[in-house]
């Protein structure tokens, strides 16, 4: 359940919507690698993906990025200090992600650069030392900004968009319900979810003999998303959508939101707020029908959960045995908590929340994760046999999932190299002082109150100064200890450094890997869809051998809140011929 769901508003759409034809993901990453020699060198030439080249007469862009430019230094010139700015290729941005330019001016301009567009500037932060600085040393010196202004109309004051005296609140009632004997119930729920998927293809591939060569071809991203649909439905407010075989009218709810959600965090203009909007635009009409019928589920399972409470302490509700509890979700924890009278509109908020962030960034980790074991047929026969070894032809528990530790890793990797959400983004609530991070100004960055910050998790995570061979798909990275390397105020990657921890963390990595965020607004449910993800892939790689339809090049990415396909990730399944 990744609650960093991110959003982009207030820049052309073209900053933060395209497509990309995936050739330079050939293996895994950009089509050319940095070279060693970046590290001691930010003004080398800067990395280029082949496909989002922009066509049209060179003249053109230029004139654009001159306009561009001339509106920049004069609405912002006299306030952008010592900062690097990335101020002369808003071209580069059309037809492609946000994330793929912000790289490349990462490599450009180094670690924190300015990046301007006329009436509005950003900074971009690609550095675990200043990462580590907003998110954790001066956490509550920043909001969600924009993110904010986007996502309060769908989730509320939910924990993503709350202010921080509500995020403080919940944090402190929501955070306890994410347990360990919770964690250890919900491993049932992702292997009962995970079995219906599995039925369901089993079904279309048929039985006997005959059928055992047989291959379907289907598109995974879609059958991954009903099943996180189905998971946080039942994990998180004991409801079964059943979006795995069936279609009902609170299913097509739910998807009509997430595709608001993310059409607002992809577009220009907030029209929404325009009033009369919602009255007067079809898309607006069905929104806000969408979520009055999702409000009204809602609502009626915080009414039931409310007529049932079994009011305890947290101590008490911590202990329960939720393994044969009939009702084991977080919102029976959260109605039950005594002392926490909260009213239902917050409840509601809480629940919109994690149905809309714990659905979408699941689904897609699945998705990225058979994207790059489908190209490297070693690593999946290796994830398949270490799947037999530890499950055989059983099904997962909380032990048996400790012992899953390379598919751990797998989750883990494809989580570094397709973060959920790509950027995060803040805003300094007064004037603060950035450190400068590595290569950087040594006394730091000055920023004024209300600078807005996108701290690039995508550049961080494929940085080539803190990660070897930061392109490639290599699960195994994570086992290996790596030293800081005379890097000042990083403290190096050490597995050692977060004892017990099932998956790699912002601690291990000292905030050079930030897959679910850091500090204290970390996502709440990490071990949640961590975990989810780990066993709904075992199950699948259990069973079936996968292969891409087409080549990686025919798959393309679209981003809004998370990184996915534009037309789905179309595979070849067929039985595993040998299942120990």
């Amino acid at each position: 359940m990744a609650m960093a769901a991110t959003s982009l508003s207030n820049l052309p759409s073209a900053l933060f919507h395209g497509n990309l034809q995936r050739n330079e993901f050939g293996s895994v990453g950009m089509r050319r690698q940095p070279t060693k020699d970046l590290k001691s060198n930010l003004r080398a030439p800067v990395v280029r993906c082949q496909s989002t080249e922009v066509d049209g007469p060179k003249t053109k862009r230029n004139l654009l990025d001159n306009a561009s430019n001339l509106l920049t230094n004069l609405l912002n010139g006299g306030n952008l200090g010592s900062m690097p700015i990335a101020d002369g290729a808003v071209s580069d941005l059309f037809g492609r992600p946000l994330f793929f330019a912000l790289y490349d001016w990462f490599l450009e301009h180094g670690s924190v650069y300015k990046l301007a567009f006329g009436p509005k500037a950003f900074v971009v932060v690609s550095d675990p030392i200043v990462a580590r600085y907003i998110l954790r040393e001066n956490a509550l010196g920043y909001d969600k900004g924009v993110l904010a202004d986007i996502l309060e109309p769908i989730m509320g004051k939910g924990l993503i968009p709350a202010d921080l005296d509500t995020w403080k609140q919940r944090r402190r009632v929501i955070a306890p319900g994410f347990h360990a004997l919770y964690l250890e119930a919900m491993t049932k729920v992702f292997t009962d979810c995970s079995e219906r998927s599995i039925l369901k293809l089993e079904k279309l591939l048929g039985e006997g003999e005959l059928q055992e060569d047989k291959t379907i071809e289907l598109d995974m991203e879609a059958e991954f998303s009903s099943l996180a649909l189905d998971i946080i439905g039942l994990g998180v407010f004991n409801y079964d959508f059943g979006s795995v075989t069936k279609e009902s009218p609170v299913i097509k709810a739910v998807y009509g939101t997430l595709f608001e959600a993310e059409h607002r965090s992809t577009f220009y203009i907030p029209y929404w707020k325009v009033p009369l909007a919602r009255w007067i635009v079809p898309r607006q009409r069905k929104f806000h029908s969408d979520l009055k019928v999702i409000n009204d589920c809602l609502d009626g399972l915080i009414r039931n959960a409310r007529e049932t409470r079994e009011e305890a302490d947290v101590e008490k509700l911590q202990q329960r045995d939720y393994l044969n509890l009939k009702d084991a979700s977080l919102l029976r924890f959260l109605v039950d908590m005594r002392g926490v009278d909260v009213d239902d509109r917050q409840l509601r908020d809480d629940l919109m929340t994690m149905l809309i962030a714990g659905h979408e960034t699941t689904a897609a980790v699945l998705t990225w994760a058979v994207f790059l074991l489908a190209q490297n047929p070693s690593k999946m026969k290796k994830a398949q046999a270490e799947i037999d070894l530890v499950l055989g032809k059983g099904r997962p528990t909380f032990e048996l999932l400790k012992g899953l530790k390379y598919i751990r890793l797998i989750v883990a990797e494809t989580l570094r190299l397709f973060p959920q959400p790509p950027l995060l983004i803040r805003r300094a609530l007064k004037l603060d002082t950035l450190p400068g991070g590595y290569n950087g100004d040594k006394n730091g960055y000055a920023i004024p109150a209300g600078t807005d910050i996108f701290i690039s998790v995508y550049n961080l995570h494929r940085s080539p100064y803190f990660w070897e061979n930061p392109q490639e798909f290599e699960p195994e990275r994570f086992q290996v200890k790596k030293a800081s390397e005379g890097i000042e105020g990083w403290d190096g990657f050490d597995p050692s450094r977060s004892p017990g921890a099932l998956y790699p963390n912002e601690i291990v990595s000292d905030f050079s890997f930030l897959p679910f965020g850091g500090g204290p607004r970390k996502c709440v449910g990490d071990q949640f869809a961590l975990m989810e993800s780990t066993i709904a892939l075992a199950m699948l790689l259990q069973k079936f051998d996968v292969e891409l339809r087409g080549s990686p090049e025919s798959v393309e990415l679209v981003t809004g809140a998370t990184i996915h396909t534009k037309g789905g990730l179309w595979c070849k399944l067929k039985r595993r011929s040998q299942v120990n």
